[in-house]
């Protein structure tokens, strides 16, 4: 029985967060894959740890504020003390369809992969949107990604991913702060992981807003651009070979 470990990343979700953890608690599951789930509340200052403490969910509150890249990396060292096998980032404000979830970590059971990327942009999907803004931002990272460090992601901001147990325990000592999501993609493929984008099911945001506006997208875009060229010049941490990062 493999355990997989669903870290939801929450700050400011009390209109969210309630029907995303039940969407997860009805999944039918997948054979011989236990499904948990913890909620990392990001020092939010509306309702949300209330909510969660109301109905019993399986939540940690951080203290303050840390951002995605701190909640995240707060689930993975979660997972590794938890001996979970896989460990998916899954946003707390239901963008991401549950039941994309036996797709994304069938690379992974099988071996085949050490880090798998949800993406929305493998096949034609109308269910999810992006603006144009957001869409030239991701050709462009993706562009970037590619000649910084040969990996080829059509999707390079989702953040809906999957790990091995080697990649996260890559990820808890190694994870950036602000908007991870491509600069750790460069990381784990210097370090040797295999990685492996599969389509998966997104929607829009149900209530609330995004933490990037317009007013931060050119912040954004130097800042990322700039933290991956950095990841790419870095030196390699170790290299991971196939036969124990499968394990």
């Amino acid at each position: 029985m493999k355990k997989v470990l669903l870290i939801l990343p929450a700050y400011n979700e009390e209109g969210n967060i309630l029907n995303t953890v039940k969407q997860i608690l009805e999944f039918r599951g997948i054979e011989d894959v236990q499904v948990d789930y913890v909620v990392i509340n990001d020092g939010s200052t509306d309702s949300t740890e209330a909510i969660c403490k109301k109905n019993g969910l399986n939540c940690l509150t951080l203290v303050q504020n840390l951002g995605i890249g701190g909640a995240v990396q707060t689930g993975y060292i979660y997972a590794v003390k938890g001996g979970y096998d896989i460990a998916v980032q899954f946003d707390g404000d239901g963008q991401h369809d549950i039941n994309s979830l036996p797709q994304l970590i069938a690379p992974i059971l099988a071996g085949k992969a050490d880090f798998t990327v949800g993406s929305r942009f493998l096949e034609k999907k109308d269910t999810f949107r992006s603006t144009l803004m957001r869409r030239i931002g991701i050709k462009w990272l993706s562009c970037l990604i590619r000649l910084v460090s040969a990996l080829h992601l059509a999707d390079v901001t989702s953040g809906y991913r999957a790990a091995n147990k080697a990649a996260i325990a890559f990820l808890a000592r190694n994870y950036p702060m602000d908007y991870p999501e491509p600069e750790s993609a460069v990381a784990l493929k210097k370090a040797g992981f295999r990685i492996k984008e599969v389509q998966v099911n997104m929607f829009e945001r149900a209530t609330g807003k995004s933490s990037i506006n317009f007013g931060k997208s050119i912040y954004y875009m130097i800042k990322v651009s700039l933290a991956i060229v950095c990841a790419g010049i870095q030196r390699k941490e170790k290299v991971i070979h196939a036969d124990t990062a499968s394990d």
